[in-house]
């Protein structure tokens, strides 16, 4: 009825950065929160899981990995509207918000 679910062969990993979770692979250019540094300076994530082939490292297995990578620049996000009102008092408001992001291209997943 439902197919095994195989872990491909290339090693991935999951970061946690900006409060959220993703996974990334080497070579990948991720869109995350905006974090400090120049372009094409080097960045370190905390690793929440590494996956490489067969072997899971998860929790306290994880001290010895590191994920690095280099930043490529900065982007927008998509524009984001918003429109407040209050009834019968002729009071409006309308305002507009676009997120800041790094790109960052995953140069190395350690194990």
């Amino acid at each position: 009825m439902f197919a095994p679910v195989s872990i491909s062969e290339a090693m991935y990993a999951v970061i946690a950065t900006g409060g959220k979770q993703e996974k990334v692979a080497e070579g990948q250019q991720v869109t995350i929160e905006l974090i400090d540094g120049d372009e094409g300076s080097e960045v370190s994530f905390v690793p929440v899981l590494v996956v490489d082939g067969d072997r899971v490292l998860a929790g306290s297995s994880l001290e010895k990995a590191a994920v690095k990578g280099r930043i490529l620049g900065t982007t927008k996000g998509p524009k984001v509207n918003g429109f407040t009102y209050k009834r019968r008092t002729n009071q409006r408001r309308r305002y507009g918000h676009r997120q800041n992001y790094s790109v960052v291209e995953i140069t190395s997943i350690t194990a």
